[in-house]
């Protein structure tokens, strides 16, 4: 009976499941196999460093490897497999946040969303790679465990922990995306707030009287009031809401 069979809640991304968390044999048929799954990972790594996501193929990835496009799929059955195993390993493993064994929870979790950026900076191609539906690996959910277990001694709820994380996370993507957007050739920019300044600073010519506010604005970051610091600030004031809310829990 339909009702009597195993379902899954991944339905067609299964694969993924299957090649992320180690239930997809190595190819039995045939002589011993050239290829890897690390290989053919790795490589379509390097593509996307230099030229995005769009840049990855089965065919590229092939080629790269002086394989035929056939060869591969006796590893990754499709695109969507190979994705999956890219973000996850471009993620690495995930790092002891400094302060942790301390129980500086809040040292802890700026030094996680500290190598997080680190992460999406050597990696751009991740921001949109996450973006939908899809298997989250065992490098990013144990990049989620460390986050979370930073917080055990919070008093917050593991409800309020996980929206903690989520919040800290966007927020670093959330930059990260200013700086790749703001970026030239594909690189992300070293000062995205001075790059997205500059820009808006060219859009207001003539234009201040319309846009009182936000002139006031640019004028008062002009005169060094601050410097790329969306980041760090938006971090702090995140940090200061969870410590003021789980002063009171």
């Amino acid at each position: 009976m339909a009702g009597d069979e195993k379902s899954s809640a991944f339905g067609d991304q299964a694969g993924s499941v299957e090649l992320l968390w180690g239930g997809r044999e190595r190819p039995s048929r045939g002589p011993k196999p050239a290829l890897s799954l690390e290989r053919i990972t790795r490589t379509a790594i390097n593509l996307a460093d230099t030229g995005g996501l769009g840049a990855v193929s089965m065919q590229r990835v092939a080629a790269e490897l002086d394989f035929t496009k056939m060869s591969l799929y006796r590893y990754v059955p499709g695109k969507a497999e190979l994705v999956a195993l890219m973000i996850d390993t471009a993620m690495g493993e995930p790092p002891e946040p400094a302060g942790a064994a301390a129980g500086d929870w809040r040292g802890a979790l700026r030094d996680w969303a500290q190598r997080l950026a680190a992460v999406f900076a050597q990696h751009p191609w991740l921001l949109s790679a996450l973006v939908g539906p899809r298997v989250m690996g065992p490098n990013e959910l144990g990049w989620t465990e460390r986050a979370l277990a930073a917080l055990a001694g919070t008093g917050l709820t593991g409800g309020e922990q996980l929206d903690a994380v989520l919040v800290v996370s966007g927020h670093v993507r959330s930059i990260a995306q200013v700086s790749a957007s703001m970026g030239v050739g594909g690189a992300p920019a070293k000062e995205p707030e001075a790059a997205l300044s500059a820009a808006l600073n060219e859009l207001l010519v003539g234009r201040s009287e319309r846009f009182p506010a936000l002139s006031a604005a640019l004028a008062g970051a002009a005169r060094g009031e601050s410097r790329d610091q969306a980041w760090e600030f938006g971090l702090e004031r995140i940090l200061d809401g969870l410590e003021a809310y789980a002063g009171r829990v």
